[in-house]
């Protein structure tokens, strides 16, 4: 009998545990999602993994290829090193495999036993549905008459915000790639095609410059008018071919674009109007990295400088706080690369708390109102500020922008031959005038390419205030700046170029190059109105410097200058320079350190990083056999991180090193540095 009781106390605490623990697991299962599974249906879900990458140490970099390089690598580590079981489980049963990155989480299709076996899983996070969401529009010809084109030469949204006048002064985006975000592109359109970073002028090669995210039907069995896993641009709404033509459009006389001189590429995330999260997530991971055609070898080097994003997705078709958490990472990673990401706030206006829908709600997304010719906002633009996500309420939209009866490219009439201009309203048309403008500042400046924080800056303080009336939404008065309605105001590309154009110099490039038996530094800079001179610099090791001489900066030089400097007696070995830029207060900051080896060839080193082994490979080339070296491993403050012997080849381990860039440098037996290279962790 004891017995007896004894296993029976046992079965119940069993039992117990197990149905704690079920009901645990059931918590991470998206209850739309189960409801659209417990009845035997299949459905589409997300699995998103525990374990998140932290990328916040792209800050430490100042060029857009190393941020984006760094957040390619760690996300891609991240999700390689995690997600072999759950890959394993849905192969097993069957179901299809969609791997992310960009967010540690993985697509796929099956029923409730599957989702449950997942949800079980001690590395995942939580199982999400996948809705669909729909592109959403104000009424037609809300707030305005469609304009008359043949009024004027420019729309008026680009003399509204001053686009004309930055074209004066010779900044028209080019050196800019603006990345498209929406329902495709008609990219042989005659405002865009020459625009288009896969056009040379005679052929096209969309490797790197476009992306299908549509592979199959999203909104009914109806065959999809461009098909699916396109090769080649095609807009099956033509809503994209409109933002795309206010961002970059023009052809002869027939301005369109903000920014008319960048090149553009893009992605189709929804199918008529309608995507998913997933085709969202696929998008956005191929602009932090494009791939070719077959989608493969990804290259953070092709990745655009700004990206549009006219679309989101309401709580009525199953966007809620079950998946926001998804969306807002992906955001954070792709602003993390270095990629300003533009969104329109929305068309459920006049009513506030209305920015309510991916991706604007986000702090990582920069929202744009849509305002009217007379600066008042448009009825439809939605307001802040939002509640539905996240601590307290955060102010939106972030600024406004023309949306209203704005012009630009469209589709074609019956004829793809014959290709259209059409009048539109909407957010949707608010966003592209923000993104070409963010062009525009990064074509005058492109020191600040990839700098995300400072693109923002000089779009918020540069902006013609615009003040809310009442009743106000939040905490907003008639003085509020920024406010839920208009933001920090109406932007103003004029105002933001000058202001970007007045920063502190900043290098553009800095290198070296032998001359015979001389050294030619050359640098450039992208503005010079706060620069008094350039120190030039020479070191046998780094660390004790020798002044060779000055130059003079072109005072207020708007366009900024190219240098050239010479060392007519450079060292035998190695030669270390860098320049020490000092402006009219006296302040001052140092280049980066540049190299050159003249004499004896000398020893080289090469370095092979493996974080995810926790190991670096060194290998010491063009050496005597038997001679003795050192490597140390240096971090960007300066500390030597590891110092190690090496004679020929050394395999290093590196437990714990912090992801960021390092110097290795290889010592001889007098402790002089004799090479050094960068080490990417």
């Amino acid at each position: 009998m004891r017995l007896l009781i004894c296993t029976l106390l046992a079965l119940i605490a069993e039992i117990s545990t197990l149905a704690a623990q079920s009901a645990l697991y059931s918590e991470k299962i998206d209850s739309n999602l189960w409801n659209k599974v417990k009845t035997g249906e299949r459905a589409e879900f997300l699995v998103i993994l525990s374990e998140q990458a932290d990328v916040r140490g792209a800050q430490q970099f100042r060029k857009k290829e190393d941020k984006g390089r760094y957040v390619y690598e760690t996300l891609l580590e991240t999700a390689e090193r995690s997600q072999p079981g759950v890959r394993a489980l849905l192969r097993a049963n069957g179901a299809p495999v969609q791997s992310f990155w960009i967010i540690n989480g993985v697509w796929s299709k099956g029923p409730a036993g599957l989702i449950e076996r997942l949800a079980e899983m001690p590395d995942v996070a939580r199982v999400e549905d996948n809705p669909v969401w729909h592109l959403g529009r104000p009424p037609a010809g809300e707030d305005g008459p469609v304009q008359d084109r043949v009024l004027t030469p420019v729309s008026w949204g680009l003399t509204k915000i001053k686009a004309d006048s930055v074209w004066a002064l010779g900044y028209t985006g080019a050196g800019v790639v603006v990345g498209g975000h929406d329902t495709g592109y008609e990219w042989e359109h005659p405002a865009l095609q020459d625009k288009y970073r896969g056009w040379n002028g005679g052929s096209a090669d969309h490797n790197y410059n476009w992306h299908d995210a549509i592979h199959d039907t999203i909104n009914g069995p109806t065959p999809n008018s461009c098909g699916y896993n396109l090769q080649e641009p095609c807009d099956d709404n033509f809503h994209g071919t409109h933002t795309m033509g206010t961002m970059v459009g023009g052809a002869n006389d027939n301005i369109t674009g903000v920014a008319p001189d960048a090149k553009w590429i893009g992605c189709r995330n929804m199918e008529e109007g309608d995507g998913r999260p997933a085709t969202y997530i696929e998008c956005f991971e191929w602009f932090v990295a494009p791939t070719n055609l077959m989608n493969g070898s990804p290259d953070p080097g092709m990745a655009p400088h700004v990206i549009n994003n006219s679309w989101g997705c309401p709580t009525s078709e199953l966007c809620n706080s079950t998946n926001f958490a998804t969306m807002d990472a992906v955001v954070t990673n792709v602003r993390a690369s270095g990629i300003l990401v533009v969104t329109s706030a929305g068309n459920t206006g006049p009513s506030c708390n209305s920015v309510d829908t991916p991706p604007s709600i986000f702090n990582a997304s920069f929202a744009v109102g849509a305002t009217n010719p007379s600066d008042g906002i448009a009825n439809f633009s939605s307001r802040g500020p939002v509640t539905v996500y996240g601590p307290g309420t955060v102010k939106k939209p972030n600024v406004s922008a023309p949306g209203v009866s704005i012009y630009s490219a469209y589709g074609y009439d019956n004829n793809p031959a014959t290709y259209t201009y059409a009048s539109y309203n909407g957010t949707s048309m608010a966003g592209p005038h923000v993104a070409g403008t963010a062009a525009l500042i990064m074509s005058a400046r492109p020191d600040l390419i990839g700098q995300v924080d400072e693109l923002e800056i000089l779009l918020k303080t540069t902006a013609v205030p615009r003040y809310a009336t009442s009743p106000f939404c939040g905490n907003d008065n008639a003085t509020s700046l920024p406010n839920n309605v208009y933001g920090h105001g109406r932007i103003n590309a004029l105002a933001a170029v000058n202001a970007a154009i007045a920063l502190p110099v900043e290098l553009v490039s800095f290198h070296a190059e032998a001359q015979g038996q001389a050294t030619l530094l050359r640098w450039a800079t992208a503005t010079e109105t706060n620069c008094a001179g350039f120190e030039v610099q020479r070191s046998a090791d780094a660390v004790h410097w020798l002044i060779l001489g000055t130059l003079p900066c072109s005072e207020n030089s708007v366009g900024g200058k190219n240098y050239d400097f010479q060392d007519p007696a450079p060292g035998d070995g190695l030669n270390y320079y860098r320049l020490r830029q000092v402006d009219h207060s006296g302040a001052y900051v140092f280049s980066p350190i540049v190299s050159l080896r003249f004499g004896t060839a000398g020893p080289r080193l090469r370095v092979v990083a493996h974080p995810a082994q926790q190991q670096a490979f060194f290998e010491v080339l063009g050496a005597a056999t038997g001679d003795r070296w050192r490597v140390d491993v240096l971090a960007a403050d300066g500390r030597t991180v590891v110092s190690a012997p090496v004679e020929q080849l050394l395999t290093l381990p590196l437990p714990g090193l912090a992801r960021g860039v390092y110097a290795a440098v290889l010592r001889d037996e007098r402790g002089q540095a004799v090479a050094v290279e960068k080490m990417m962790w």
